[in-house]
């Protein structure tokens, strides 16, 4: 991988956990992992490889000193947790935060005057079909960037902004996303059901559909509203859906003033 030196993660819960999994399958040497994670019992596997694991910041060897240091803790222990990590501030070191709604700012306030890319992960990175989007600092190298692209792209698909206020709504549409999907199964199977279908066989039918279709849609190079004609034959059954759907008062005004709900309060909440 393109990480020239030391990793250090902090934070191993299911996000961590996640990328750190997806950088040992692409070649990163256990030996070059350390992690801070109290919880350390999930982990025995990783140690067993030989990932270092310590349940406590003070237990870093002394002499340690990362290319990269991951954030992956939860937002609100940000304010205990970083100081820690502080006497890692040094030009050599990048650090990659995927912690929710705190921004690049809050960063070099807890750490100085350090390279920082800030990143929007979401929940498909547990099965590698996420994407990212992140946001380097102006400090930030090139050859540091490659080194975070790499370790982000281990879950799946990264993009890049030079704006960070863009990331609020990245937050909204794809750190939300995956909720919205789950939330279009259960409707669709709920309509089934309405409709007549037993209860298990209109479950299984949205989930398979859903997952089935999303897949169609990553594979295929044709846009989505190319592939939802496709599907739509003239005067047929599918039509007579899209109308409700597609009516003023249908789908995408109800998406469009969500999406806004959301952006707004990740603003709120940006520290």
């Amino acid at each position: 991988m393109a990480v020239r030196g030391p990793l250090l993660l902090v934070g191993c819960g299911k996000m961590g956990g996640a990328m750190l999994r997806g950088w040992l399958q692409r070649g990163m040497r256990a030996s070059d992992v350390t992690v801070v994670e109290p919880n350390a019992t999930p982990l025995a596997d990783l140690a067993a490889q030989g990932v270092a694991v310590v349940d406590d910041a003070s237990r870093l060897p002394s002499g340690l000193a990362p290319a990269v240091v991951v954030l992956a803790v939860k937002p609100q222990m940000t304010d205990a947790a970083l100081p820690a990590y502080r006497r890692f501030a040094k030009p050599e070191t990048v650090f990659l935060s995927i912690v929710a709604g705190r921004t690049i700012g809050y960063l070099e306030r807890s750490f100085g005057d350090v390279a920082v890319v800030r990143s929007m992960p979401n929940t498909p990175a547990a099965v590698g079909r996420g994407i990212t989007v992140a946001c380097p600092n102006g400090r930030v190298t090139p050859v540091q960037r490659a080194a975070c692209d790499e370790l982000l792209a281990a879950v799946g698909e990264v993009a890049w902004v030079a704006d960070e206020g863009l990331l609020d709504a990245v937050t909204a549409v794809s750190g939300g996303g995956p909720a919205y999907v789950f939330l279009l199964i259960e409707c669709l199977a709920e309509a089934g059901v309405a409709a007549g279908l037993p209860a298990a066989l209109a479950m299984r039918l949205a989930r398979v559909t859903v997952s089935g279709a999303g897949e169609l849609a990553r594979q295929s190079a044709e846009p989505a509203s190319v592939l939802r004609q496709n599907v739509t034959s003239p005067a047929g059954t599918t039509l007579e859906a899209l109308k409700i759907l597609m009516a003023p008062d249908g789908l995408q005004p109800l998406f469009t003033k969500a999406i806004a709900a959301a952006t707004r309060r990740s603003r709120e909440l940006a520290g």
